[in-house]
């Protein structure tokens, strides 16, 4: 069984608990994601787009076999502006992406003292985030649409590996991915050791 995350607009105040958008809530020795990207001659480092944190505990009783951790906070992080109706510097092939164009992040333990809500701002402090939702989670088959967890990996060529995220079109959380996916993938042993760094992205 997957675990399917639910949106939903949400009053309630999400630090350190299970959103989607927004902006991450981190550990002051945290470094928010960028990647490299060269344009009209210049390099610069661009922001990652935060996808969602997950609350670990949140996702415990869901987690039947223990495959991920079930305390602290895990973080996605993709180069995903053009699904969610921006312009981006760069354009993802098919297959698999570039390596540094998605990143997980774990912290072990959650502070709420020393947590830091990490916001991205532009030239006149405006917001750039998208609104954040609340996540809450759900059993699902593997094949059943909307975005999950956990589910058993579909991807051509990565028969080792388990589907840690899977992005599809959401009307709710504003993804459109036209019948596409890209799926998160982690191999089974990485995914044991907390290996986040080798986690990769692929579109299908």
């Amino acid at each position: 069984m997957a675990i399917r995350l639910n949106l939903a607009k949400t009053e309630r105040i999400l630090f350190c608990g299970s959103k989607w958008w927004g902006d991450p809530d981190m550990p002051a020795n945290m470094e928010y994601p960028t990647m490299e990207v060269q344009e009209d001659g210049e390099t610069y480092d661009y922001p990652l787009t935060f996808v969602c944190q997950i609350n670990c505990e949140d996702i415990a009783g869901f987690d039947k076999e223990d495959r991920l951790p079930h305390e602290g906070m895990l973080y996605f992080f993709a180069a995903i502006d053009d699904y969610i109706g921006y312009e981006s510097p760069v354009t993802n092939p098919d297959g698999e992406w570039p390596k540094g164009r998605f990143v997980v992040k774990y912290a072990k333990s959650i502070n709420f003292e020393t947590f830091q809500t990490c916001m991205l701002v532009g030239d006149e402090d405006e917001q750039l985030t998208e609104p954040e939702l609340e996540i809450t989670f759900s059993e699902c088959g593997d094949d059943e649409a909307g975005i999950k967890m956990l589910c058993t990996s579909e991807t051509a060529g990565y028969p080792d590996h388990i589907t840690l995220l899977q992005l599809a079109s959401d009307a709710i959380g504003g993804i459109e991915m036209e019948n596409r996916t890209v799926d998160l993938l982690i191999k089974n042993s990485d995914l044991g050791f907390g290996n986040w760094k080798k986690a990769k992205a692929v579109l299908r």
